[in-house]
This record gives C-alpha cells, sequence and structure tokens, in this order.
C-alpha cells in the first residue's frame, strides 16, 4: 500500500518532457557509473597506501636487524650511530622475550600487545592497531636468525599521513564526480534538445500543413532512419487528414446536389399555394407533395450518410434487394419533367430484383434520370434487363448526348460539359452515381457509342 501511495508523489516528480527524461536517464546512469568507479579507484588507492606503508615498515625493519646478532648464544643488539633513530618506534624480541621497546610506549599499551603478538608467531607478518587517540598504527614484523637463537624485530610507522592522503583523494573524487554529473546532465539536455529540434519542426510543419491542406511531404530521404520513419508516419496521417477532408467534402457537395430538387419542390409548392387562396382539396394536394419531398429529403440523408459510414469501415456491399420496376416506375412518376419531354419505364421480367435497397437503388439511378431529363428533346426511357450474375438498367435520351472531348472527364466531381447551359448543376450527380454503385459491387458507365442522344448503363448485383 505504501508503495502505492507513493505512485502518485513520483510520477508528480517526473519530468513532463521528453527532453527532461532522457536527461534524467542519463544522469541516473552516468551517476551509477561514476559511483562504481569511485568505489573502485579509491579502494585501489587505499590498498596502495598501504602496501606504501607495508615496504617503508619492511624497510625499517630490515634496517633495524642489521643491528641484531644472533650468532651468540644470546641475542644482542648492537649500538650505531643512529641507534635513536632505529629506536623510534621499534620493538625487539629474542624468542617470546621482549629485548627493547620505544620508550614512549607502556608495557600494556595496545601496540606493545599486538607486537608481542606478531612476534610470537616468528613469521614475517603485518597488522594494524587503532589507538585511544583514534589513530591507526601499522606494524610489520621481521625475524632475525643466523645461530641457535631467533630475534623478531617489529617497526610501528602511524598511518594518519597515508589515511590523510587517501581522504584527499576521496574529497576530490567526490568533488569530480559532482562536476562531471552536472556537465552530463548539461551536455545531455544540449544533446537531446538538438537532436529533438528536428522533431518539433516536423510537428510545427504537420500542424500547419494539416490546417492549410498542403501538398508538402516529410519523407525527402536523408536524416537519420528514426526522423524518416516519424516523417513517413506523419505523411500517412496527413494523407489520413486530406481524405477525411476530401470526403466531408464531397458529402457535403453531394447532400446540397441530391437535396436541391425536393427542397426546389417544396419552395414551387408553397409559392403556389400562396399565391391566391386555396380550396381544402388543394391545401392537402400540397402538404401531400411536401411530405413526399421532405420524405424524400429524409431518404437522400440517410442514403448518403449510410454510404459514408460503410465507407469509413470499409463496407464493399449494400445488402438488401429491391424491386427494379416498382422503384423506377415510382421515381418517373414523381419525377418533374418538362412538358415536351416524355419518360417511359420499359422492363419485360416483372420479378427483376437488384442486391440493394431501394433506397439506394433510388440514390444511383436518380442523377442519371434527372440529367436525361434535363438534356431530353423529348424521350427519355428506362430500361431494365437481366444479366449474368446481376441486374442492368438502362437510361436512354434523345438529346445532344455528351461531346466527344468531354468523355474522360464525365465521372470527376465539380465537372460539367457546358457550365452556362442555364441549368444548375454541381456535377456531382455522376460521380455520385458511380461511387454508389461501386459500393455495391456494380457499375455505372457511359455508352460512347449510342447515337442520338445518351445512354448510361447502371449494372447491380441481382437481388
Amino acid at each position: 500500500m505504501r508503495s502505492v501511495r507513493h505512485r502518485p508523489v513520483l510520477r508528480a516528480l517526473a519530468p513532463r518532457t521528453l527532453r527532461g527524461r532522457l536527461s534524467l536517464v542519463a544522469l541516473t546512469t552516468a551517476a551509477l557509473l561514476i559511483t562504481a568507479l569511485t568505489v573502485v579507484f579509491n579502494t585501489v588507492v587505499e590498498r596502495h597506501l598501504r602496501h606504501q606503508a607495508d615496504d617503508e615498515l619492511r624497510a625499517r625493519a630490515t634496517a633495524v636487524a642489521a643491528t641484531v646478532d644472533t650468532s651468540g648464544p644470546h641475542v644482542r643488539v648492537l649500538e650505531t650511530a643512529n641507534d635513536q633513530l632505529l629506536d623510534t618506534n621499534v620493538w625487539i624480541y629474542a624468542d617470546k622475550r621482549l629485548l627493547e621497546k620505544p620508550p614512549a610506549t607502556a608495557d600494556g599499551s595496545p601496540l606493545t600487545r599486538t607486537a608481542g603478538r606478531l612476534a610470537a608467531r616468528g613469521a614475517p607478518d603485518c597488522a594494524t592497531v587503532h589507538t585511544e587517540g583514534q589513530r591507526s598504527v601499522r606494524l610489520c614484523a621481521r625475524p632475525v636468525s643466523g645461530g641457535d637463537v631467533t630475534a623478531t624485530v617489529v617497526t610501528a610507522l602511524d598511518l594518519a599521513p597515508y589515511q590523510s592522503s587517501a581522504d584527499t583523494l576521496l574529497m576530490g573524487s567526490l568533488i569530480l564526480d559532482a562536476v562531471m554529473l552536472v556537465c552530463a546532465y548539461a551536455l545531455t539536455r544540449l544533446a537531446v534538445g538538438r537532436a529533438l529540434r528536428p522533431v518539433r519542426t516536423m510537428t510545427d510543419q504537420a500542424t500547419q500543413w494539416s490546417a492549410v491542406a498542403s501538398d508538402e511531404r516529410f519523407s525527402t530521404g536523408g536524416g537519420p532512419v528514426e526522423l524518416a520513419r516519424l516523417g513517413t508516419s506523419l505523411d500517412a496521417l496527413l494523407d489520413r487528414i486530406r481524405a477525411v477532408l476530401r470526403h466531408e467534402q464531397q458529402l457535403t457537395g453531394e447532400l446540397s446536389h441530391e437535396l436541391r430538387t425536393p427542397l426546389t419542390r417544396i419552395i414551387a409548392e408553397l409559392d403556389w399555394w400562396r399565391s391566391r387562396p386555396r380550396s381544402a382539396a388543394e391545401t392537402r394536394a400540397t402538404h401531400e407533395v411536401i411530405a413526399e419531398a421532405a420524405q424524400s429529403m429524409r431518404t437522400i440523408c440517410d442514403t448518403l450518410l449510410l454510404d459514408a459510414r460503410e465507407n469509413v469501415a470499409e463496407t464493399s456491399t449494400a445488402p438488401g434487394t429491391a424491386a427494379v420496376a416498382p422503384v423506377l416506375r415510382h421515381m418517373t412518376q414523381r419525377l418533374t419533367t418538362p412538358a415536351q419531354v416524355n419518360a417511359t419505364v420499359e422492363i419485360g421480367d416483372a420479378g427483376l430484383e437488384a442486391g440493394v435497397t431501394p433506397a439506394f437503388l433510388e440514390r444511383v439511378v436518380s442523377p442519371l434520370l434527372a440529367n436525361a431529363v434535363r438534356y431530353a428533346c423529348s424521350t427519355v426511357t428506362v430500361t431494365g434487363r437481366r444479366t449474368p450474375g446481376g441486374v442492368a438498367i438502362d437510361i436512354t435520351d434523345d438529346g445532344s448526348g455528351v461531346p466527344e472531348a468531354f468523355v474522360g472527364e464525365l465521372f470527376q466531381p465539380g465537372r460539367r460539359a457546358d457550365p452556362d447551359d442555364g441549368h444548375h448543376g454541381a456535377g456531382l450527380g455522376l460521380p455520385l452515381a458511380r461511387r454508389l454503385a461501386r459500393s455495391a459491387g456494380g457499375e455505372v458507365s457511359y455508352d460512347a457509342g449510342h447515337a442520338p442522344g445518351a445512354r448510361f448503363t447502371v449494372t447491380l448485383p441481382a437481388g
């Protein structure tokens, strides 16, 4: 439970930026490495200083041993010119019997007791003694033989100078470690900041380019592999954003295009109804027309939104079945046509069914039928027929047809053969019809060899 309580505190203390986190990781790693190196360095230094002290003690013991005579039956200590210097911190034993000791050292002192133990071993050995004054003294014993008797020389050395050197080195290494950590942290932040600068630039560019729908790209080659991969990911993100924007614009344009006709009917009926007083029967007829147009608008919205959701989910089917003849006859009956244009439906197979919903079939055929009525001179014919594995619907008119130079752009959104022909179309009907048909596994095509007039064919799966 305690560790769980500490987690929010740790999260609050953790750096918020990637630069800070990477710098903290680098600082922690450097601190662990430097700490290990410092421990190893100071351990080696202490051992080296101890070896130096032992070498000094052995050298002094050798010098004192030269004044000890063991050739006779008794151990004798010869007098020399430097006798006072040699007697400083020196114990001489004949076997286990103490012959000489430093004048300032008592018989029962820790130094004397340790020297006695070293002499009793009869072999070269060293030991460290901590005195009451918190001083460390190093003692080394050297046996002296050569006759019937054996002597042992024990020398002592105060380790304070060596300990002072070790403490100075430790303090210096700690200060150096602190300076190195500060420099490492500063250099890491600088290096990480410089390394992340292209990422920050790419992020700003992505925000700007996505806002203005720019065609710029990040993956232009060169640079580190990580940045190239990031550039590719950002390019894919920008492409998805552009695709969503294009789809939104397309959906908006298609909705406005498809809703224009029922809105026009509603406005016309209201204008006609307001022009003079009407009877109750005429008012009911106007209400019926307005209700039918409103229901048509609702169907249009539902169909286009369903198609948009299916495109997002990458769905390529429009489930359901529709009897072709009733749908086409209903469309031609409610279609507003000029007085000189006659629209007829010719279907030989009364049981002909398409593998789409009636609303979907209506949305596919409606733009083609509206174009045929718009450009026909006198006749529009809608023909339904069965094909191998599907259904084909031909929409034919006797108008002027599609200009040969415009055939290649016929199904491109927003393109019209003659924008000044007096019609208010947006150039979205044919692309919408083809896109809806293809989403259900069908197709919309133009028969360039048909004359006179134009013929479009809708193919859909059979129901």
